[in-house]
């Protein structure tokens, strides 16, 4: 396959013959008789696993279409390129976060990539109640070095221009979130689902328009803010983990937003994995969920550890700058303070609106999704839905993830439907 050929989708038949003159991928796997798995369970995309006498490797290509739904929803397969010099920046700003890049392919909208093993999705981990050494850790600097080291607090100011300039291009992707996650939830939107019961619930929410304008405020900070690089769709099932061991994939929702976005939507699918854990285990039920709520305390505190960390000796960009602060003998503290306060502000509110756009829009998780009784599942997602409401409305004066596990906890017991 070489630059400039048609696009077209590939299957497990075509693949070998289309790539086996792809030098990068021949490196990985060997030459010779391959053996093609596609594998791709997302909304979007092919993925494929190719194995070889060498090794293995993935190769993942866009469909110009959301694969959810189908050729009545056409996507741009420029997401590919996105995704691609997104992962090239996780990889620069917080190394070994993120797959290794073999080839890109922008013609043909593919990557190939390094093969992660034994990892699987951590949405399944949670799901089936294993726990993950260091997950909180790994994930809380992740968050924050993206954070970070995206932003003009560390990025020289012509690069970060540069960098907005060339991600902005990335238009009908970020679309998708403006869409699906801040606003549909709160109407009647045509690609709207729910399960029978939460009826009640959703009139609750949709009823109250100073929720509204806030999670609106919350859209308008998104689209505007050109803060740092966020991954744009950072949840459990773009976490891949083994039983000590984490990797960040599918960053093809990148785009330019605020600091507190990425570690909010993540902490969000955290209380969804607790809200769900009911309906998937009887033995050692508090146990995990408690294990799952230590997990968002532990992602929080490291984020907040590791953003002063870096505040102290990696703050080189034009925001808040030495020159204001230590060089006339000052403590520049109280400004990373307030730009903690405005970033975990968006945090709890893009966490509350990512745990209702979860049960009412398009695109659920499978934790709740795989309850097959909507008896069960209806009254797991009404507490899921309450909380969500809390932090949009009080994410002002949220004091930390403490208090948020807490407000967790009494819902967790209480029969809100």
């Amino acid at each position: 396959m070489t630059e400039g050929t048609h696009y077209e989708a590939l299957t497990v038949d075509t693949l070998p013959a289309r790539l086996e003159r792809v030098a990068a991928l021949v490196a990985q796997v060997g030459a010779g008789d391959w053996q093609v798995e596609e594998v791709g369970d997302g909304n979007l995309n092919l993925v494929f696993i190719v194995s070889g006498p060498r090794g293995k490797a993935i190769v993942k290509q866009a469909l110009p279409y959301v694969r959810l739904v189908g050729d009545s929803w056409p996507l741009p397969l420029y997401r590919a390129f996105y995704e691609y010099h997104a992962l090239t920046r996780q990889a620069a700003r917080d190394p070994g976060s993120v797959p290794v890049i073999h080839h890109f392919d922008k013609d043909q909208a593919l990557i190939v990539m390094e093969y992660l093993s034994p990892h699987v999705i951590l949405r399944r981990k949670l799901i089936a109640g294993e726990r993950v050494a260091g997950l909180a850790a790994f994930l809380g600097r992740f968050c924050a070095r993206s954070a970070f080291r995206g932003s003009e607090l560390s990025m020289a100011s012509p690069d970060k221009k540069a960098d907005v300039a060339l991600f902005a291009g990335n238009v009908e992707i970020p679309a998708i979130t403006e869409a699906l996650v801040f606003t549909d939830p709160y109407y009647a939107a045509e690609m709207n689902s729910h399960t029978p019961g939460l009826e009640p619930v959703i009139a609750r929410l949709r009823g109250d328009v100073a929720l509204k304008v806030k999670a609106q405020q919350a859209l308008q900070r998104f689209v505007s803010n050109t803060e740092t690089m966020v991954h744009g769709d950072l949840h459990s099932g773009s976490i891949m983990s083994t039983a000590d061991d984490s990797r960040v994939i599918d960053p093809e929702f990148v785009q330019y937003g605020p600091l507190g976005f990425d570690i909010g939507m993540l902490c969000a699918n955290f209380l969804m994995a607790y809200f769900s854990q009911p309906a998937h285990r009887g033995d050692d039920l508090t146990g995990y969920q408690d294990w799952i709520l230590g997990v968002i305390i532990e992602v929080c505190e490291t984020f907040e550890t590791e953003f002063r960390h870096l505040w102290s000796t990696e703050r080189t960009g034009i925001l808040y700058p030495a020159a204001l602060f230590e060089d006339q003998g000052q403590e520049s503290a109280p400004a990373c303070d307030a730009v903690l306060t405005g970033l975990w502000r968006d945090a709890w509110t893009v966490c509350g609106i990512e745990m209702h756009r979860r049960c009412l829009s398009l695109a659920h998780n499978a934790d709740f999704e795989d309850i097959p009784d909507p008896a069960i599942r209806a009254p797991l997602e009404a507490r899921n839905l309450m909380l969500g409401a809390d932090l949009i409305r009080l994410a002002d004066t949220i004091t930390g993830a403490e208090e948020v596990c807490e407000r967790a906890r009494r819902y967790n017991a209480t029969d809100v439907i």
